[in-house]
């Protein structure tokens, strides 16, 4: 809870059903291999001897099959579609405090090449598991998004994303869930668990003992440090991004964007504009390479070329750390070894995307009702 708004903060703050491909797509291996000696590259990883990351890489590398990616997209867009109705619910229930927008998202492609490319692959997949998306020409992609001159080939639309402003949305939910009686036990860190029969009994934390019929474990990329004293294993490793925000820019854009082939995504948040991006596997490592801050900002200027160095000017990056499972799905679901403890974590770039699904579905676990979803590829024991 102690972080929970900065982490949220720095959101990319899509709701994107159109992210049906698992990060551990095709392709992810190879091209890893080839950015992981440059620090400027969209996807890092930064070498050293660590047997965790060996062995989350040595999984990685096994799911960067086209058979994962054909069984994993359709539970994604289930996950996905299921999430972004429950948003339409929450914003109502809200008043829409947190400006929760249904305007769609572009994958912005800048050359032909990849735009022929991901309209066979990303589009064509999405729109076989319910997604839609279509192909549009630089002069359709303009008329929908007149916000700014593009200089690009194309773009790969899909109408159902949405996007909303995540530093407004932490505080509603707070909100709501006081009204509904929940409490909150601000800047507690919990330290260790106790068990009893096969069951957690209590969480032991920094301020006291926490007993508790159940638990849920959703403390993002920090979730396999904190298993350890269960003899519990999550592989995983945070997956660090950057962001800058403008709080008054000078452009005015309806739609959120991926920037393809620099991987960096741009989301309009009501008055302020965010540029976020890149991967950069490294550990818990605090640093910010201000080589990679530069990566974003050129990237703006790459494909929107009124946007210029000065308009980032006075901008503090922000950085955060996503949690990235090695076969690109979220841990969701019961833990074989403690039934009444329940995994919400690993949502790598779809945090945002699929919270209100992975809360709704911890719910009904506790509840002891069937899932909503699909949770055959989320099964949090499926590396032990």
């Amino acid at each position: 809870p102690e972080g929970a708004d900065t982490c949220a903060q720095g959101s990319a703050g899509y709701v994107s059903p159109s992210h049906v491909q698992p990060i551990s797509s095709p392709g992810m291996v190879w091209q890893g291999l080839k950015w992981m000696t440059s620090s400027r590259s969209p996807f890092y990883i930064q070498p050293r001897l660590d047997l965790d990351l060996i062995r989350w890489g040595g999984l990685f590398a096994r799911h960067c099959t086209p058979e994962h990616t054909q069984r994993a997209a359709p539970v994604l867009a289930q996950h996905c579609l299921e999430s972004r109705r429950l948003f339409v619910d929450l914003a109502e229930r809200t008043g829409n405090s947190f400006e929760f927008r249904t305007e769609g998202l572009f994958n912005l492609c800048k050359t032909q090449e990849t735009l022929d490319k991901y309209s066979k692959g990303l589009a064509a997949l999405a729109n076989s598991v319910g997604v839609e998306a279509r192909t549009l020409s630089a002069a359709e992609t303009a008329a929908l998004e007149p916000g700014a001159r593009m200089n690009i080939a194309g773009s790969i639309y899909f109408p159902i994303d949405a996007h909303l402003s995540p530093r407004k949305f932490m505080p509603a939910m707070v909100a709501l869930l006081k009204q509904q009686g929940v409490t909150f036990l601000w800047g507690t860190g919990v330290t260790g668990w106790k068990t009893e029969g096969g069951r957690v009994t209590h969480a032991v934390t920094s301020t006291g003992e926490v007993a508790a019929d159940g638990f849920v474990l959703a403390n993002g990329s920090w979730a396999p440090e904190a298993l350890r004293g269960l003899r519990l294993r999550l592989p995983m490793q945070p997956g660090k991004g950057y962001s800058l925000t403008m709080e008054k820019p000078r452009f005015k854009f309806t739609k959120s964007a991926i920037l393809t082939e620099r991987r960096v995504a741009m989301t309009p948040m009501g008055e302020t504009l965010r540029f976020g991006g890149t991967m950069e596997v490294s550990g818990h490592d605090d640093r910010i390479r201000p080589e990679r801050i530069e990566q974003i900002k050129a990237a703006a200027g790459h494909y929107f070329p009124d946007i210029t160095e000065a308009d980032f000017a006075g901008i503090k990056p922000w950085f955060g750390y996503r949690p990235v499972s090695p076969d690109g799905m979220p841990y969701l679901g019961r833990f074989g070894r403690y039934p009444n403890l329940i995994a919400a974590c690993g949502h790598a770039m779809l945090g945002v995307t699929l919270a209100p699904i992975s809360g709704l579905v911890a719910a009904e676990l506790l509840a002891g009702k069937k899932p909503s979803v699909d949770l055959s590829l989320t099964n949090p024991d499926r590396f032990a």
